[in-house]
């Protein structure tokens, strides 16, 4: 795989673009690249008429245009549900609330979507060894489609990852080294381990942009079934910041080719013990710089370097969007109120996003008549101990 008609990799901080879609930094300035869409190159009614008979990631070749003849990493991943929530939106004073429930993947998160992409593009190259970094879900994930993909990965995760991660990633038949410490140390160890291994293709946010194509077609599922049409706000619980960057990427394709008449607000919601971007956010700065001590209950956004920072920092800003943190108790505490009140069980990160949506609401963003999405990233069932343990010191 060298090019695709349509797709192409671009980097936010020099402004460098290139059709070659097997680049993993920036040639100019090292940089992290982001998928953008060319509209001219990609036929609109066709891309529609996918979108509306959607039934997995890969039903709009346009979108993701790697794998050949439908041949792309699979475990049927897409096509997630876009839940009503009509009791937290009555809570937020919005005129409808949804969740895009990402649970619902094969192993439970979004970065089955990521991951089947990667996966898919390795297998293209030749690969036969993929490895990352990862606080948890991303490695269960290259752990199951490596296995369906006969490829051997090679992940790399903190002590602090749940014991549900790593047992998962065991039963893939993943190579798992647990590392001391938390994400940039599991980060490091990588890094050396790549520099020693030959034929070891890293499928980690920062060396293989690529990956956020599969987001991508989230935004795209969630932009032709919102209920009354396009959402005013999207919030999205931001770690690495991929989900905003392939949200934006398909956003931007869709007004191009006059499918949606404008972009739709993203707000990145962010732990309060680390908030790189919100601090960028807040600050008025052009980049995202990394955060010292990061110390927060969920794994999935504890990322002090977040690789697509800044994508996802250009996305908040070029929407009309916020950022905002969130503490703690605050995410665990809303994650659980998703699941009282609507029956949907939220991972923590998911919970982040509600969070922010309430902080958003008392903050006057929304207005009465607004349309809000908040995407649940992952499936509840995952961070059950740490939700069940909130719920028993809250009494």
């Amino acid at each position: 795989m060298h090019t695709r008609e349509g797709l192409a990799l671009s980097c936010v901080a020099c402004g460098w673009q290139g059709d070659r879609l097997d680049a993993q930094r920036c040639p100019d300035c090292d940089g992290q690249l982001a998928p953008s869409y060319d509209a001219d190159a990609i036929d609109g009614s066709s891309l529609r008429a996918g979108l509306e008979d959607s039934d997995s990631q890969w039903s709009v070749d346009a979108l993701v245009p790697i794998g050949s003849d439908g041949d792309g990493v699979t475990l049927g991943e897409g096509a997630t549900p876009l839940v009503a929530c009509p009791t937290l939106g009555d809570e937020l004073d919005v005129e409808t609330f949804e969740i895009k429930d990402e649970g619902h993947n094969p192993t439970g998160t979004v970065r089955d979507r990521a991951i089947a992409v990667a996966a898919t593009a390795a297998v293209e190259a030749g690969a036969t060894d993929v490895a990352l970094p990862t606080t948890g879900a991303d490695g269960v994930a290259a752990a199951a489609y490596a296995a369906r993909a006969d490829l051997d990965a090679h992940v790399f995760v903190p002590t602090r990852s749940t014991h549900t991660t790593k047992a998962m990633i065991n039963v893939h038949g993943g190579d798992m080294q647990v590392v001391e410490g938390r994400l940039p140390h599991a980060e490091d160890a990588f890094e050396s381990a790549i520099d020693e291994e030959d034929g070891w293709t890293p499928i980690d946010p920062a060396n293989s942009p690529l990956r956020a194509v599969g987001p991508a077609t989230m935004g795209a599922e969630l932009f032709a079934s919102a209920d009354g049409g396009v959402p005013d706000a999207v919030v999205v619980p931001t770690g690495h910041g991929e989900v905003l960057a392939g949200l934006h990427a398909v956003a931007e394709l869709l007004v191009d080719l006059g499918i949606l008449e404008e972009l739709p607000e993203f707000h990145a919601v962010q732990a309060e013990g680390c908030a790189p971007i919100v601090r960028a956010f807040e600050d008025d700065e052009g980049t995202v710089e990394g955060w010292d001590s990061p110390d927060t209950i969920s794994g999935a956004l504890e990322v002090p370097d977040p690789a697509f920072g800044t994508h996802a920092l250009a996305a908040v800003r070029e929407s009309g969007g916020r950022a905002v943190a969130v503490d703690d108790e605050a995410i665990l505490a809303s994650a659980c109120r998703i699941a009282a009140a609507e029956g949907l069980q939220a991972s923590v990160a998911g919970g982040a996003a509600a969070a922010g949506a309430w902080e958003l609401s008392n903050a006057g963003v929304f207005e009465s008549d607004d349309a809000v999405v908040c995407c649940n990233t992952g499936a509840g069932s995952l961070d059950s101990d740490v939700l069940r343990s909130h719920l028993m010191r809250a009494g």
